[in-house]
C-alpha cells in the first residue's frame, strides 16, 4: 500500500538526513523521484517553494508529497481527504526518527561532551554534511532550473550569479532578492 512505502521512506529520510534540509536533497529525491511519485520538475518546483515557505524542506517536502503521491500512484487515492491523510503521515514519519534521536542523545552528548570519541564524531560529520550540501548545488543545477534553450540557461546564470553578488557581497536581504527574482522571471519568462 502507497501510505505503508510512504511512511517507511520518510522514516529513512528522517533517520539518515543529517545535516539539515540541503544535505537531504539528495536522499530526497532518490526516494521520491525513483519510485515515480512525483517528476523531477515537481521535486524542483518543491524546493523553490519550501525554500520560500517557512519551516524546514524535510517537512515541507513531506507535507507536499504526502498529499500528491496517493493520487500519483492510483485514481483511487486522488481525493483531498486521501492526500491530507498522506501529509499528516510523511510530515510524521519525517520527524518521528529524529525527535527520538534528539531524546536518546542529548542526554549522551551532555554526559560526554569532552569525550575525544565524540569529538571525533562531531569532527568527522562536519565535512560529510559540507559534502551532502554541495551535492544538492550540484542535484539542483538541472534543466528544470535553468532551462534547456540556450538563452534560457544565459539568464538563469545571469539571474543566479546576481543573487550571488547581491546577498554575499552587497549583503540585501535575501527575501529582498527573493522578491526581485520573483519580479525578474515574471518579466523574462
Amino acid at each position: 500500500m502507497i501510505y505503508l512505502r510512504l511512511i517507511w521512506t520518510y522514516i529513512k529520510i528522517g533517520l539518515f538526513g543529517f545535516g539539515g534540509g540541503y544535505a537531504m536533497l539528495a536522499l530526497i529525491e532518490r526516494e521520491i523521484v525513483g519510485p515515480g511519485w512525483i517528476t523531477s520538475q515537481m521535486f524542483t518546483d518543491i524546493v523553490a517553494i519550501s525554500q520560500m515557505t517557512p519551516g524546514p524542506i524535510g517537512i515541507n517536502s513531506a507535507t507536499y508529497i504526502g498529499y500528491v503521491a496517493p493520487g500519483e500512484y492510483s485514481a483511487a487515492f486522488a481525493s483531498p481527504l486521501w492526500g491530507i491523510l498522506g501529509s499528516i503521515l510523511c510530515t510524521l514519519s519525517v520527524v518521528l526518527p529524529s525527535f527520538l534521536l534528539v531524546i536518546y542523545t542529548s542526554h549522551l552528548i551532555a554526559r560526554h561532551r569532552d569525550s575525544v570519541v565524540v569529538k571525533g564524531i562531531f569532527t568527522g560529520l562536519r565535512p560529510v554534511v559540507i559534502g551532502l550540501i554541495a551535492s544538492a548545488a550540484l542535484l539542483l543545477m538541472n534543466g528544470e532550473n535553468f532551462g534547456y534553450e540556450s538563452a534560457q540557461i544565459a539568464w538563469s546564470v545571469a539571474l543566479c550569479a546576481a543573487a550571488f553578488v547581491m546577498v554575499y557581497f552587497l549583503k540585501w536581504h535575501p527575501i529582498l532578492i527573493i522578491c526581485l527574482a520573483g519580479v525578474a522571471g515574471y518579466i523574462i519568462y
